[in-house]
């Protein structure tokens, strides 16, 4: 049975400040919103992966307020296996996320989007990539040099535009941040995701930032391959609304710094523990 949140788009909604006890090995988060029969393709997939892995994990469907009987379409998935989240409203990509990495239980907790572009197979090599190079963040990287990409040329110029503007802003030194996949360690998360305030598509780059102002420099980019659908989700409207939201960012953390004080205060319990424990799972920072 799926669990529901009742707020209403208007309503503050909590912030995750304390992640649950680590008790597997993955989490990997689904947010959606009415991706249709694809859904059920993309989680079956996912599963089949990771239970080829050998890896202990968990699967976070989290519906943004779909209209279109998706969840329907999860029936059958023991709770063990795929936890499910519904929420009565369409708030945005990036509130899913959040309340989806806050019910967590993996040692490294990742995403990916729900509509298949990106195929679930990727999560084992990032996780193999993970165990094997122990860095922070791993990130889906178009501009991989081994990544395969179609997409029409409008998209792949909103995108070099795009990432030239985050370059300017941010100084963030990552060719790709939108790609809809990504794999955290459970440090980084505990650390991020109590500063985490996007609600919508900016959440990527929210976390890519705030986990640098945080010391976590350690990122891989990694090759994906997207060849369906690619140009179905873009729009004008689509493409303003990630530019208002990142500008708004841009804005809160080096023009009005409201970030700051809390910022620093996770940097200065981060250095007070360093020299006795390391990091949440014992690896010195």
């Amino acid at each position: 049975m799926p669990v529901t949140e009742s707020k209403s788009a208007g309503e503050p909604r909590r912030h995750v400040t304390t992640l649950p006890e680590p008790t597997l090995d993955v989490t990997i988060v689904v947010p959606y919103y009415n991706p249709g029969e694809r859904l059920r393709s993309t989680v079956e997939h996912m599963v089949r992966v990771l239970d080829t892995s050998g890896m202990t994990f968990e699967i976070i469907t989290v519906s943004d307020g779909s209209t279109d009987g998706s969840p329907f379409t999860l029936d059958g998935f023991p709770e063990s296996v795929v936890r499910q989240v519904s929420f009565p409203d369409n708030v945005g990509k990036g509130h899913a996320l959040r309340s989806g990495l806050g019910m967590g239980r993996g040692r490294y907790l990742g995403f990916i989007d729900a509509d298949g572009d990106i195929s679930p197979e990727f999560v084992g090599s990032f996780v193999s990539v993970m165990q094997s190079e122990e860095p922070d963040i791993i990130i889906g990287s178009k501009r991989h040099p081994e990544s395969s990409v179609h997409y029409p040329p409008l998209r792949r110029l909103y995108s070099w535009g795009y990432q030239r503007l985050i370059h300017l802003l941010f100084r963030l030194n990552v060719k790709d941040t939108q790609v809809g996949i990504k794999l955290v360690d459970r440090t980084v998360v505990s650390d991020v995701l109590p500063l985490l305030r996007e609600s919508r598509f900016a959440l990527d780059l929210e976390l890519l930032v705030l986990a640098r102002r945080l010391g976590y420099t350690r990122l891989v980019e990694a090759p994906v391959r997207i060849e369906e659908r690619f140009g179905s989700t873009i729009s004008l409207r689509a493409v303003w609304r990630l530019l208002v939201d990142t500008l708004g960012l841009f804005v809160r953390y080096a023009v009005r710094r409201e970030y700051e004080d809390a910022l620093a205060a996770r940097t200065a319990a981060g250095d007070a523990l360093a020299p006795a424990v390391g990091g949440e799972d014992g690896r010195e920072r």
